[in-house]
């Protein structure tokens, strides 16, 4: 059933979700399919009027930041970039039923949260 895949290819959603894992310091393939499956459900069902790429750049923000942390986040982008995902986070834990709060609990679900992360969350806030 793999060997299918490979012939066919990856999905352009899949695609463009790599480049935006890439490009926010997370290797793809540290990022389980089915996460990745689920963060282009998500971007469908929660998604609003900006394209895919946006889209997938903002969730893609959001997991790495969760993965690897405010500093190590901060070493791979900027900081003015970890602290825009950082008042996320915060918004996301206050307001509960967002998308962005989705890909929180994905993220602690998975096991791909960071330890600094998963302390500063209360799941009765989500």
């Amino acid at each position: 059933m793999f060997r299918l895949f490979d012939m066919l290819g990856r999905s352009s959603a899949v695609r463009a979700l790599d480049d935006a894992l890439r490009a926010s310091g997370v290797h793809p393939l540290m990022v389980p399919e089915p996460v990745k499956l689920t963060v282009i459900q998500l971007n469908k069902k929660w998604g609003s009027d900006r394209g895919q790429d946006a889209a997938f750049a903002e969730a893609a923000a959001l997991l790495a930041y969760c993965m690897l942390g405010q500093a190590q986040f901060a070493e791979n982008n900027t900081v003015e970039d970890a602290e825009r995902v950082d008042t996320r986070i915060e918004t996301a834990l206050d307001d509960g039923d967002t998308l962005d709060a989705k890909l929180i609990l994905l993220a602690l679900h998975s096991g791909l949260i960071s330890p600094e992360i998963a302390d500063r969350i209360d799941l009765d806030d989500l």
